[in-house]
């Protein structure tokens, strides 16, 4: 029985820590650029854009197609940064315990 009350404290205290964590995760913002900078998109810790940056220099009609692609490079950017800064802030929060193959945190 005392195993189990052990067992019950170690489970309440780790989901205080992922409960953290989520709070920390959703906190979390990433800047994106592409094309040297002329395009700047902030996703917000959900995915969500934030903000988005055009340089006024590609705000002409010829360059339609190249400001569509930079826009899609500056996301993919700030959301490649985004899932790696989430991973590392779930994985700090999990300390040791490891996961099944496959298992993405949080659930």
């Amino acid at each position: 029985m005392k195993d189990l009350m052990g067992l019950m404290k170690q489970a309440k205290d780790m989901q205080k820590k992922m409960e953290v964590a989520q709070s920390q995760v959703a906190d979390l913002t990433a800047v994106g650029r592409s094309g040297g900078g002329l395009v700047t998109v902030t996703l917000a810790g959900g995915g969500n854009m934030k903000s988005l940056e055009i340089d006024p220099s590609l705000l002409n009609s010829e360059e339609k197609e190249v400001v569509e692609d930079l826009i899609v490079a500056a996301y993919q950017d700030a959301k490649v940064k985004l899932d790696q800064a989430q991973a590392e802030t779930m994985k700090s929060a999990m300390g040791d315990i490891q996961m099944p193959p496959g298992m993405k945190m949080p659930f």
